[in-house]
């Protein structure tokens, strides 16, 4: 059994749905009720795998223990960089781990969303840091961190917007309205999953050994929109069984194929996950170099922010040559994007006309879907092959 793809787990998913149900039109705290049935689903899905089970378990008391004596030192210590540094690092130590697993000699935390239970790890050592997180509830943490519905592959919530939702009652009349928006986000999702992306799954395979520039063009679009509705029914699914849980888990997608720019596109793609880098990566690391005088321009800075921003996450997608290729070729066209934008006079002159915003969006789909071509492997099979 896996989250979102089987018969089982849709059942064992409406059988915990119905108490939510009952609970939230009866007006009752769902708290205890989302925290239980998280730890449940999750043990339904990984008992086949007590390894991975098990890595969940360990690296549960880790963060937990890291964001609890953090808290404790932020408060005797406040702002001591230092400190911050290594439990920032402490805090990333598993998924390092994971992620050098083709390279070490032994497999370590190699357990089904690890990346996303990172992200929301670090989150919280990050705002506490800041100082706008000065208490952890260590069940609100439990039912953030290992919140079902979202658990394997996001979207990324953050803590302190979860907790608003996780610990308000909601009357009737809004968790009504919630639970039906909810069902109708799962409802779609099971369309664009299994109906569509299945679809474009078929033209995949069918172009995925052809060499001829027009079989390869075709097969990156397939993949293209293929990893979009598959991606995007999951997280409606995830965003709607959450709704049933009183939780307002935040969108992903909003129609990314119809930006007219590259920074457009990551404003509209995987949204959660873009946002987390610009506010706790691109924005400290601008922060960091306008503080330092790395650069002798604003623009510069932004430049290798991006770069840097867009290489880290290639990165957490995994230590491979085409995810790190896909990162610095977003890296790069984001910062192409921010210096054409800020210096370009035909820009600034053409840029609210109609013509424009039309090759502007033709121009940016291209470049998607080439990107979409790195990230599959296929590009460099492809550069590989005629060496």
């Amino acid at each position: 059994m896996s989250f979102y793809t089987d018969f089982i787990f849709f059942l064992w998913l409406l059988i915990l749905l119905i108490p939510a149900f009952v609970l939230g039109i009866r007006e009752k705290s769902l708290r205890i009720y989302t925290a239980v049935s998280s730890l449940f689903i999750i043990w339904l899905v990984l008992r086949g795998d007590l390894r991975q089970l098990a890595f969940l378990a360990l690296f549960y008391v880790l963060q937990l223990h890291i964001v609890k004596i953090y808290l404790r030192l932020r408060r005797i210590y406040g702002r001591n960089a230092v400190i911050y540094g290594h439990f920032i690092l402490l805090s990333l130590l598993p998924l390092i781990l994971c992620k050098l697993s083709g390279i070490l000699p032994f497999h370590l935390f190699n357990f089904l969303g690890i990346s996303y239970l990172t992200f929301k790890g670090l989150q919280i050592i990050i705002e506490t840091y800041d100082g706008v997180i000065q208490e952890i509830d260590v069940l609100s943490f439990t039912s953030f961190l290992l919140f079902f519905p979202a658990i394997s592959s996001g979207p990324i919530d953050r803590s302190r917007r979860f907790g608003e939702d996780y610990n308000r009652t909601l009357s009737r009349t809004e968790y009504l309205e919630m639970a039906g928006r909810g069902l109708e986000k799962i409802l779609l999702g099971m369309v664009y999953k299994f109906v569509l992306a299945a679809l474009l799954h078929e033209g995949v395979d069918y172009f995925v050994s052809g060499s001829g520039w027009y079989e390869v063009a075709a097969y990156a679009y397939f993949y293209g929109f293929y990893m979009f509705f598959d991606f995007a029914g999951y997280s409606l699914m995830a965003i709607g069984t959450s709704y049933f849980f009183g939780i307002k888990t935040p969108e992903n997608f909003n129609k990314p194929f119809i930006s007219r720019d590259m920074k457009e596109f990551w404003d509209r793609w995987h949204i959660t996950l873009s946002h987390w880098f610009r506010d706790f990566i691109f924005s400290r690391f601008m922060m960091k170099s306008i503080r330092k005088k790395w650069f002798s321009t604003r623009l510069q800075g932004a430049a290798a922010g991006f770069i840097v921003n867009m290489l880290i996450m290639g990165m957490w997608h995994g230590i491979s040559l085409s995810y790190l290729c896909y990162g610095l070729y977003h890296g790069c066209l984001l910062a192409a994007t921010e210096v054409y934008q800020k210096k370009s006079k035909f820009y600034k002159k053409y840029k609210k006309s109609v013509w424009y915003q039309g090759v502007s969006w033709i121009i940016t789909l291209q470049l998607v879907m080439f990107g979409f071509l790195i990230f599959s492997g296929r590009f460099l099979e492809l550069v590989q092959g005629l060496q």
